[in-house]
């Protein structure tokens, strides 16, 4: 057994119920093995995720974790990491959990830059629902309720995430998974709120209706598509057409909402006193 499963994962959990070629089981491993590198204890872990395909994942892990309801997990982990500041929170979530019934919390709590690391498994699609096209589906791909493509823009999550305020923005795939464990680190530990567009692949939904192929396929479509930041720094509009950039987006320190808050409650009670 990989010694990373047996430290780290529920044994009575597994099997997990991923599809075959799902890109969710090797984000998960990259969590683990960032949390592994980082040299955290598991007690000063806490893993909180909503409801979809992504966020199943809290139940296999062997961390603090809390399975919340749909679209709720960003909220959930804002009260823990109030009541509990010394812990690691990370937020495992979906593209339509975290975007679309979820929103509200995404944007609220990057305006206040809470200190919590946001991974989301990006698939571009509702996998466990049914295969609705979500919040992340290219215009005029085609989901369940849009059988005739997706006429909705899609958000880019980097984009959404700086614009709302997030003070660590990033994006990393499944198949470059060193990279991916290494911006996960580095979301951990900055301090402040941190988004990571994760980006999965679906090859049960997703693949099948919009003709991507099988898993293999559309993960080499990632090798093949995806330029790393730096990179495309130097690139032209053209060259980028087809391109998703991927690595760190945007990088800041301003204050955090939860240091702040402790400071507004001790300035309270000096003030009683």
């Amino acid at each position: 057994m990989d010694p990373l499963v047996k430290k780290y994962f529920r044994q009575d959990m597994l099997p997990h119920i991923y599809c075959p070629g799902c890109g969710h089981g090797t984000l998960m491993k990259d969590l683990v093995k960032a949390v592994d590198n980082l040299g955290l204890e598991k007690d000063q872990v806490c893993v909180v995720s909503g409801i979809g395909c992504s966020s199943r994942s809290a139940g296999y892990m062997d961390f603090n974790t809390i399975h919340t309801t749909h679209g709720r997990a960003i909220a959930v982990a804002t009260g823990i990491k109030l009541a509990k500041p010394e812990l690691r929170v990370i937020v495992i979530t979906g593209d339509g959990d975290a975007t679309a019934i979820g929103g509200n919390h995404f944007i609220h709590a990057a305006r206040r830059n809470i200190d919590m690391a946001v991974l989301v498994f990006n698939n571009n699609i509702y996998g466990m629902t049914g295969g609705q096209y979500s919040p992340t589906t290219p215009m005029g791909d085609f989901g369940t309720t849009a059988p005739y493509g997706s006429i909705d823009p899609s958000f880019d999550i980097p984009t959404l995430a700086k614009a709302a305020g997030a003070t660590f923005v990033a994006r990393g795939t499944v198949f470059h998974t060193a990279k991916t464990i290494r911006l996960m680190e580095r979301a951990i530990l900055h301090k402040g709120f941190s988004v990571i567009d994760c980006m999965s692949v679906c090859p049960t939904y997703y693949g099948r209706k919009n003709k991507k192929g099988d898993a293999a396929d559309m993960i080499r479509w990632q090798r093949d598509h995806c330029v790393d930041s730096a990179d495309a720094k130097l690139m032209s509009p053209d060259e980028l057409e087809d391109k998703l950039i991927i690595g760190e987006t945007f990088h800041r320190n301003r204050a955090e909402y939860t240091s702040d808050y402790q400071e507004l409650i001790d300035r309270c009670k000096g003030g009683a006193q």
